[in-house]
């Protein structure tokens, strides 16, 4: 019988557009989740389990979800303590005989440098992916790591709050290279069966835009009138978005083999108005 492909935080933004890929691919899923969860595909099942909350006792739900598990695909994540989940899953991990953990991570974790109570307030994203990054490495098992740029629904979403002011402020001179989440739940449905490739090339969307712009797109397509002010954020981590360490160095005028999503920021925009 072929074993279960484990997704952390499977029924999150990420991971539960990655259930149905692998289930038709032929392969057994199993999701681990902080809240119970009914899957409506045969051969899915749920567990509950938190893993923030196996750092400070047995870890139980996390040994039984991932008992029998060859592939783990880490998909649970937060803006801090991300090394600690990871720590925690790999601890777990080793022990049920795991063969591959793919991680996914966030293009720039190792270029936006996190240094002051300034940087850690608004990038801490950024240095908690690069330390999860570390647990996952030198963990002893196989892994894959991949890195996308910014989903869209991540700028929808911090678009939607900076648009509840009267005033849009946005961070002048930074640029962002929205991808489709979907996208990128296919790229790691693709690696979890391809086997551990260690680093892969990252991913990120077709199009780079000015923060600005995307405020006014946002604007436009919700029927919203604010003023969009770009203002010069501080910190070191500010200033490498501003240089470009968000993007993946393909959209840097740097020519690679990178993938590059193709679903648009305006694709997306469309869908969301549309369906509301």
């Amino acid at each position: 019988m072929t074993a279960p492909i484990l997704i952390t935080g499977g029924t999150g933004t990420l991971g539960r557009l990655i259930v149905p890929l692998l289930h038709q691919a032929g392969h057994p899923v199993r999701t681990l989740g902080r809240t119970p969860h009914q899957h409506d595909l045969d051969g899915v099942e749920h567990i509950t389990a938190d893993i923030n909350a196996s750092t400070r006792d047995t870890g139980g739900g996390l040994d039984a979800a991932l008992t029998g598990v060859h592939t783990v695909i880490h998909c649970a994540g937060s803006a801090k303590g991300d090394d600690d989940l990871a720590r925690t899953l790999v601890r777990a991990a080793r022990k049920a005989g795991v063969r591959h953990l793919v991680h996914i991570s966030v293009v720039g974790a190792d270029r936006v440098p996190v240094v002051s109570r300034v940087d850690r307030a608004m990038f801490g994203y950024f240095a908690a992916k690069h330390a999860a990054e570390h647990v996952i490495t030198g963990s002893g098992i196989p892994w894959t790591i991949l890195r996308a740029t910014q989903f869209h629904d991540w700028i929808w979403n911090t678009l939607h709050q900076l648009a509840k002011l009267p005033i849009m402020t946005t961070w002048r001179g930074v640029r962002f290279q929205p991808v489709d989440t979907g996208e990128v739940a296919a790229r790691l449905a693709e690696l979890a069966l391809a086997g551990p490739a260690g680093l892969v090339p990252d991913l990120g969307g077709p199009r780079v835009h000015r923060m600005e712009d995307l405020a006014r797109d946002y604007l436009r397509a919700t029927g919203r009138h604010r003023l969009v002010l770009p203002v010069k954020t501080p910190g070191t981590a500010a200033a490498a978005f501003r240089a470009g360490a968000n993007l993946t160095t393909d959209a840097l005028d740097q020519p690679t083999d990178q993938p590059t999503g193709r679903r648009t920021w305006q694709d997306h925009l469309t869908q969301r108005t549309t369906r509301q």
